[in-house]
């Protein structure tokens, strides 16, 4: 069997994270073309693929030029995962992680994601699974300091976890009780790196390629994955590689142009009503913080065709838009 490429780590190959509703084909080939030198599919859940869910086929859509491409899996149950493993690698999948942060209700009630730090012998066994199927160091996991405040117990976890066969672990330097509240405690993300020989990458809070850069030079992780910085500048992957390079970061992209290369993007990619969808809900995102973003916001919820899309960015992305206060 032809083993794939190395995945890139190091601090000029920042990540695209596993983003819930937004890292679809189309972000993924944006932020490639911004930079990004690997991306993250969003949260597939184990059962979801066994069962033929009708939401989760979709989740996995690609295309050669997507890649290297990382399939984040989530579950909690060992037989579910090696078959949702065995139906990926029969597809062509290589590379894999498996979801121990995600604090979401939904998630963990069902004794997924971060609820997977309340049980660690279970976290290390589908670890060892991910590992028996897809080899060695080809599985990652991405997962949180601890469930509450103390003890960060992944650092606990992270010399079984290497034992297990994981190849890579991504750090939320939050604990799971705090969502997204407060700050991530970068010194986490030292403490980590000191504790095991994989590579460690680090997300959360991460909004900026300025924010990236002092991150890695803080911590020394080898890595960073971008998640809601991403969703607001693409350009952040590009940005954060020139300045480790010690150039000077490219300027961000024009919004306009952005926005209609998404669009193209989604188009080619996504069911026609979906692709408009999604750019209504990126959109926001993106023009935060831009004069005139409040109007465009609402404008954006009533925008039904292409045509309608065109005329806002017209409107109020163009160099000529006035500000409205915002």
């Amino acid at each position: 069997m032809t083993l794939p490429p190395p995945l890139p780590f190091g601090p000029g190959h920042p990540w695209l994270a596993p983003l819930a509703g937004f890292s679809d084909l189309a972000f993924r080939l944006l932020c490639r073309e911004h930079g990004a030198a690997c991306a993250c599919t969003e949260m597939v859940s184990a059962k979801g693929l066994v069962y033929g869910s009708p939401g989760t086929e979709p989740l996995l859509a690609t295309t050669p030029d997507d890649s290297p491409l990382v399939v984040q899996l989530f579950g909690s149950e060992t037989s579910f995962l090696e078959e949702a493993m065995r139906m990926l690698l029969d597809r062509g999948f290589t590379w894999f992680d498996l979801n121990a942060g995600c604090p979401v209700k939904k998630v963990v009630k069902t004794g997924s994601g971060a609820a997977l730090l309340l049980a660690p012998d279970t976290l290390v066994r589908l670890a060892e699974a991910m590992a028996r199927l897809a080899g060695e160091g080809r599985g990652g996991g991405k997962t949180r300091l601890s469930w509450h405040a103390g003890p960060a117990t992944v650092l606990d976890l992270a010399p079984r976890l290497e034992s297990a066969g994981v190849g890579w672990l991504t750090l939320h330097p939050r604990t799971a009780a705090q969502g997204f509240s407060g700050r991530a405690d970068r010194s986490g993300l030292a403490r980590l790196k000191a504790a095991t020989r994989l590579p460690v990458l680090a997300s959360g809070d991460l909004f900026t390629a300025e924010d990236a850069a002092a991150c890695l030079a803080e911590t020394g992780v080898d890595g960073v994955m971008f998640a809601r910085g991403a969703l607001t500048d693409p350009s952040a992957f590009g940005r954060l590689a020139d300045l480790v390079a010690g150039r000077p970061p490219r300027p961000r992209p024009d919004l306009a142009g952005l926005v209609r290369r998404h669009a193209a993007l989604a188009r080619e990619h996504l069911p026609g009503r979906e692709a408009l969808l999604k750019m209504r809900t990126i959109v926001p995102r993106y023009v935060k913080g831009h004069p005139g973003a409040r109007t465009l916001r609402k404008e954006l919820a009533s925008c039904m065709t292409w045509e309608h899309l065109e005329r806002l960015v017209n409107e109020h992305l163009s160099p000529a838009a006035q500000p409205d206060g915002d």
